[in-house]
């Protein structure tokens, strides 16, 4: 079960659950509608994360990823793919119990975009793609769930679509000599290990300069700003998955500051 959760990518999952179901209660959600976007959002990363392990599984056993249950034999592939069935299953059920919209949204957007990336974006330049485009979904699936047909503002949208590019660079960081020798050539392992920290520092600040911009009236949003500037200075020259794990603190102080709005 432990390398089952593992494999699942869960520190990234649990944190993209929260800050959606955050959005949510920022909108009004009543409580069976915040359970079933934390059952819709929750279930659609575990998809995302074991079909990530599940396609890379051959590659990390060349590079000797210890890190990965799937490549260690501590899984089975067969474990693994019975366990993309049942969350795929509960996804879809817990996506349209959303609400249509929410439901379509989540399942195109959000999930089809991480699948994407897992199948062929991954290796390619424009990996930051599906980082964007299911980053920037969150907000509208919240948006949708909660006010069917209304959608929430462009600066939104375009603030997670930026944190999650960052975080893809982030994501991506510790791992760029392993993929460069199974061929995996995204956008992080073009810019290389010097300029990935600065490329992602400036998207998280930019992110987070446009909801201050949006919501300028507001004072306290620019001690957010640069508490964000500093901790992303400082957390994006630290090794291994410090960095990325400095982002999801970046997009909790945003998630936060939304929540004072």
């Amino acid at each position: 079960m432990i390398a089952l959760v593992r494999a699942g990518h869960a520190v990234p999952a649990v944190a993209v659950t929260v800050f959606t179901g955050l959005l949510a209660v920022a909108d009004g959600a009543d409580i069976w509608t915040l359970i079933a976007i934390v059952i819709a959002i929750f279930s659609g990363q575990l998809v995302i994360g074991w079909s990530n392990d599940f396609l890379d599984r051959s590659r990390d056993r060349q590079v000797g990823r210890h890190d990965k249950p799937l490549a260690t034999g501590e899984l089975t592939s067969r474990t693994v793919v019975v366990a993309i069935v049942a969350a795929a299953g509960i996804c879809v059920v817990g996506s349209f119990a959303c609400g249509w919209s929410a439901g379509t949204v989540h399942l195109l957007l959000g999930v089809g975009s991480g699948l994407a990336y897992n199948a062929y974006f991954k290796a390619t330049v424009l990996s930051w793609l599906p980082y964007s485009v299911a980053f920037g979904s969150l907000p509208v699936i919240a948006s949708l769930a909660v006010h069917p047909g209304e959608l929430p503002p462009a600066w939104m949208v375009a603030v997670a679509a930026l944190l999650g590019v960052g975080a893809h660079l982030l994501n991506a960081l510790p791992d760029l000599d392993d993929d460069a020798a199974t061929g995996i050539d995204g956008l992080p392992h073009r810019l290389g290990a010097r300029r990935v920290p600065l490329v992602a520092a400036a998207l998280m600040v930019a992110a987070t300069a446009i909801l201050v911009v949006a919501n300028s009236s507001t004072w306290w949003l620019w001690v957010g700003l640069a508490v964000v500037a500093v901790l992303s200075a400082v957390t994006m020259r630290l090794p291994g998955r410090a960095a990325f794990y400095g982002a999801i603190v970046v997009a909790a102080i945003n998630v936060a500051m939304l929540l004072t709005i």
